[in-house]
């Protein structure tokens, strides 16, 4: 009994004492792998792409020189045929464009007749006005320095004066150049709205659908269409180098671009083409620039 618990006690001490090298032993961690020989290349931000080259716009050379136009947002060829007196057809042809509907904002038009500005080949200046007749001579003049006197007359002698020359007959009145007497293009109406160069750039005409819009003076349809928004059925007609009218709202056109009209001829049929109601809208356009029309048409 003696010798089974000695041996006990034994593989009791023997096993204990294997827990307890267990116990003291370091765990072993390995050591981090780090390859030396694969080189890693640099992490680098993407080049930036080459910005898009500049294109000027045709005509920007010419941009703020007189005899031509920049192209804002909204316009159209027609409008600006329209604020610079000119006919749409010609500006097309000046600046070779084949779609007029194709303008950028930002391209320089010409639009001033070729010869008609001081950069073109052709260009010749125009004769400077002659100036006004000097008056006519007095009949009685001073005696010139150093000269001899005349005599004394007597006292008793009456003063003899020389008959003044008779004016001359004036002549027929001549108006200014490319002045036009014009005439109301509607002929009863009441004026609904008149001139504002900021929200008015003519006169509203009353009346009713069917009603004849007459021409204001003799000139030439260079638009008939409704491609300019804010005036409906539009026509435009162009009396000379200077002015230009403007009939809009119509229900119906009667005449067709490039055809000569007369001073009262029936153009048009009142309307209401984008508009709030019947009227004629009506422009006098002087160099391009609107014009108060009521300074124009003549006293009813």
């Amino acid at each position: 009994m003696v010798l089974r618990s000695r041996a006990g006690s034994w593989m009791w001490l023997l096993l204990a004492g294997a827990m307890l090298a267990g116990c003291a032993s370091p765990r072993r961690v390995p050591a981090p792998v780090e390859d030396r020989g694969t080189v890693r290349p640099a992490v680098t931000a993407p080049a930036p792409a080459p910005a898009a080259p500049v294109v000027a716009l045709p005509g920007a050379e010419n941009a703020g020189k007189p005899g031509y136009f920049t192209v804002r947002p909204g316009d159209t060829l027609i409008r600006i045929a329209l604020e610079t007196g000119q006919n749409w057809r010609d500006v097309a042809r000046w600046n070779n464009i084949d779609n007029p509907n194709v303008i950028e904002v930002g391209q320089v038009l010409r639009v001033a007749p070729p010869g008609s500005l001081p950069s073109d080949p052709t260009y010749v200046a125009r004769p400077a006005p002659p100036p006004p007749p000097a008056p006519a001579a007095s009949a009685a003049l001073p005696p010139a320095s150093g000269a001899a006197s005349a005599p004394a007359r007597p006292a008793s002698a009456p003063a003899v004066t020389a008959a003044p020359a008779p004016a001359p007959a004036p002549g027929p009145a001549t108006p200014p150049e490319d002045e036009i007497a014009w005439a109301w293009p509607i002929a009863n109406g009441p004026v609904l709205a008149g001139f504002d160069e900021q929200k008015n750039k003519g006169i509203d005409i009353g009346g009713r659908a069917g009603d004849a819009v007459l021409a204001s003076a003799d000139g030439k349809v260079v638009y008939a269409g409704a491609g300019l928004r804010g005036y409906g059925n539009l026509i435009i007609l162009k009396h000379n180098n200077t002015y230009l009218t403007a009939y809009a709202h119509n229900q119906m056109l009667l005449v067709r671009e490039d055809q000569s009209v007369r001073k009262g001829q029936k153009i048009a049929e009142m309307g209401s083409t984008d508009s709030d109601r019947v009227k004629l809208h009506f422009e006098i356009r002087r160099q391009g620039k609107p014009v108060d029309p009521a300074r124009y048409l003549p006293a009813r």
